[in-house]
């Protein structure tokens, strides 16, 4: 008995939905042209959108990164993919640098996230800070 009353209160939705689903015959020519628009425009927004929330500040930060790997010299502490190490040479495209108990790797620029510049570099800096102050 409660699947008979299920199934005419389904049947009834769905005979009194039916109207709702209909298309009109003379309106849906006439939305096709706003619906064009608006899709090009919410395109135009998502190009905006990635353009200055993930592209660019992507691209300033790889810059950068390139700027701090062209200026390593030797006695920097850089760090690549966990491994830290002091720079003794520089190469074209790779690095010879000394790890905790002097052994020497060489490890390619791309491969350094992270650069400290050399103790006395700081150490004359903090001079000069002291020296004006």
């Amino acid at each position: 008995m409660k699947k008979w009353i299920s199934f005419l209160a389904s049947g009834a939705f769905l005979t009194s939905a039916l109207p709702l689903f209909a298309q009109d015959a003379e309106a849906a020519p006439s939305s096709g042209g706003g619906n064009m628009i608006q899709t090009v425009i919410m395109i135009a927004v998502a190009l905006v959108f990635f353009y200055f929330i993930l592209w660019r500040p992507e691209q300033k930060r790889r810059k950068q990164m390139e700027k701090v790997r062209s200026s390593m010299k030797k006695g920097d502490r850089v760090t690549a993919m966990g491994i830290i190490g002091t720079v003794v040479k520089v190469q074209d495209n790779t690095l010879i640098v000394s790890l905790y108990d002097g052994a020497k790797m060489e490890i390619l620029k791309a491969a350094i996230t992270d650069v400290q510049p050399a103790a006395e570099e700081k150490a004359e800096k903090s001079v000069e800070a002291s020296d004006t102050r």
